[in-house]
């Protein structure tokens, strides 16, 4: 395993600015609680950004106009949601083609936000059932939206529709995840410590509850191939679930606090957690073995002291859609881009009361969200990945590390392929 402290060298480690902000409008004084901006979310097709922006409200914006505005009028966007209103559903303002920003008053407080789209061929996986209130055409972009009473909304994104409520958990629905292969196949991850799998072409029909989590169950994620599922939570965490029979694999020793974000990469062959206990692990998901570790405080804290308060919690991370970096956000006042073959951060940006964090679809900006419902951007590290790489991701798409062994080559090669050099 190779142990990365954050070994600071101002020569190396580039500081990063901002291209953009959007900024929530202030609250009134009795509406200063309740407007932490938990989750940030871009559309699968690269349409949309959304964020909660506290009291109740997701904000959707079309991504290449906010990009544009960046740069047209500077860095700062103050959101007004009084001034955005939804167009009705039969008006020209609603359509695929012409992305609208609106605002969706979801009721409660929004902890989570995911964005699915369908797959027409991907059918049910209730196959008893001939009638569907819900017919998904192969141009439908959802919108969920977990919420502090434990109820779960499915929006449409382009009309602000109301399609489903789902209402099972008894706690917070603290994440969101659709699996990536276009089936609508919905995971909730919740503090009533459980995890529940929604069938959204079945009319939201929950099909199975994953029990194992001991406490609050903090993220979910799934691999992109939409076989596993990763869930972490308090008192350690990390589990790893067989999405065809609901089944847990295995449970992923390492960590000494509360995990408390996971995300896979895009060719499935690592698995990213992020944790209080001051560090990230990459870990080889399907043989259960952490190959990096980065840490944010140096030098390492020792169990005890990474089990307890340390100043040093990472609250979130997100993997680039290259396959070579990780983002992750900490209590102390950093962002920093980490290259999985590298032994400190390549890029670092300041932020405070930072709390989640998302590459855009193309992964050339990550969005950050912050405790007062504001949202900050910064432009990834630039790399062109070397063929190897992305002969590497190809592979990896297809084969499990246990196959990847079996391959007749090189030990060096293996190794390779195995992301252990």
């Amino acid at each position: 395993m190779a142990s990365f402290p954050p070994r600071v060298n101002e020569k190396e480690i580039v500081r990063s600015r901002t291209i953009g902000e959007l900024l929530a409008p202030a609250a009134p004084f009795d509406k200063k609680c309740g407007h932490e901006n938990w989750t940030v979310a871009f559309a699968p097709d690269g349409s949309y950004f959304a964020w909660s922006q506290g009291h109740r409200t997701v904000k959707l914006v079309p991504w290449s106009q906010c990009l544009k505005n960046f740069l047209l009028h500077g860095t700062k966007n103050i959101t007004n949601s009084g001034n955005s209103r939804l167009p009705r559903p039969n008006s020209d303002g609603v359509s695929k083609s012409r992305p609208c920003e609106h605002v969706i008053d979801c009721g409660d407080i929004v902890w989570s936000l995911a964005f699915g789209s369908s797959v027409p061929e991907k059918q049910s996986r209730c196959v008893n059932i001939e009638w569907h209130r819900f017919q998904f055409g192969q141009d439908q972009l959802l919108l969920a939206t977990g919420l502090s009473n434990g109820r779960i909304k499915i929006w449409d994104v382009y009309t602000g529709k109301l399609l489903l409520n789902l209402m099972d958990h008894t706690e917070v629905v603290r994440d969101l995840t659709f699996a990536p292969d276009g089936s609508l196949i919905l995971v909730s991850a919740s503090r009533d410590k459980t995890l529940r799998v929604w069938d959204l072409k079945d009319d939201g029909n929950m099909m199975k509850v994953l029990r194992g989590h001991q406490n609050w169950v903090y993220s979910c994620s799934f691999s992109p191939d939409s076989s596993m599922l990763c869930s972490v939570g308090a008192s350690k965490a990390v589990f790893l679930w067989n999405m065809d029979k609901y089944s847990m694999i295995r449970k992923l020793e390492g960590h000494h606090n509360d995990v408390v974000a996971c995300e896979f990469s895009p060719d499935g062959a690592l698995l990213a957690t992020a944790s209080h206990d001051t560090r990230v692990y990459v870990w080889d998901p399907h043989v259960g073995s952490i190959l990096m570790e980065f840490g944010h405080l140096f030098p390492p804290p020792t169990p005890i002291f990474a089990g307890g308060s340390n100043d040093g919690w990472v609250r979130a991370l997100s993997f680039s859609h290259d396959g070579l970096h990780v983002a992750s956000l900490a209590d102390d006042k950093m962002v920093r881009f980490w290259r999985i073959n590298e032994d400190c951060p390549v890029q670092v940006a300041t932020l405070s009361n930072g709390l989640c964090c998302a590459f855009s679809t193309d992964g050339s900006v990550l969005a950050a969200g912050t405790s007062d419902g504001s949202v900050y951007f910064w432009p990834t590290p630039k790399q062109v990945p070397r063929l190897q790489h992305l002969c590497r991701m190809s592979i990896r798409r297809v084969m499990p590390t246990r196959e990847v062994q079996k391959l007749p080559v090189p030990p060096k090669l293996l190794e390779f392929l195995c992301y252990r050099m």
